[in-house]
């Protein structure tokens, strides 16, 4: 059985991922200063790999708190051992955000907000563009994402994951990916991205970070 390597290391023997903000980041020197961070670990608490916003300079602050989440942005993904293993790449958008989603240089698809009266809707695209998975949020549960693969419910990615350690993972920048393993390994690796858009998107103005004044215009 060949090694997985790039995104497919971080969650393709595992069907849960945590993804957890953090501040303090001394294991690797980005060689960019960077607004939003993630530690990337298992359910037990063991290191995966780490992702991190790209932001140069004061212009990019400028921008990132004029625009907040409609601004442009690029989440890098990294290995445990601190190689770059993949990107999303989110266009400046008023509404509709979206997130390319690379693994080294290869392109695995897509994550797309859909209008929704109701709910959060985003589809997974994959490299062709085509649809092969919805997640959104059900009406009065705004912290979870439900997952839907060809018409079932095989997951979910929720904020406040309470797994086998949510004593140890109890701040609001938490949040789980659960996923059944039938699926294919390229939509969790972009399942992954995924989840750095939902928090864009729909929770992180709420936290007073990167407020962005004119995130009101946003959908």
């Amino acid at each position: 059985m060949l090694a997985m390597s790039g995104l497919e290391a971080i969650v393709g023997e595992h069907e849960r991922v945590l993804i957890q903000q953090t501040k303090e980041w001394g294991e690797i020197l980005l060689g960019f200063e960077s607004k939003n961070r993630y530690e990337l670990k298992t359910e037990l608490g063991d290191r995966l790999g780490l992702a991190a916003e790209e932001a140069q300079g004061f212009g990019a602050w400028f921008l990132r708190n004029l625009f907040g989440r409609c601004r442009k942005a690029t989440i890098h993904v990294y290995d445990r051992d601190g190689r770059q293993v993949g990107r999303g790449e989110k266009p400046f958008r008023w509404f509709f955000h979206r997130m390319e989603v690379y693994d080294g240089e290869r392109k695995l698809g897509a994550i797309q907000r859909k209008w929704s009266w109701l709910h959060r809707r985003f589809a997974i695209e994959n490299a062709a563009g085509e649809e092969v998975m919805e997640i959104f949020s059900p009406l009065f549960r705004v912290w979870t994402f439900k997952l839907m693969f060809q018409q079932q419910e095989v997951g979910a990615i929720r904020k406040k994951w309470g797994g086998l350690l949510k004593e140890m993972f109890t701040d609001a920048d938490t949040f789980g990916l659960e996923c059944e393993p039938h699926v294919p390994v390229e939509v969790r690796s972009i399942l992954l991205v995924a989840t750095f858009l939902i928090d864009f998107t729909c929770f992180e103005n709420n936290q007073g970070k990167g407020g962005g004044v004119l995130d009101l215009l946003g959908d």
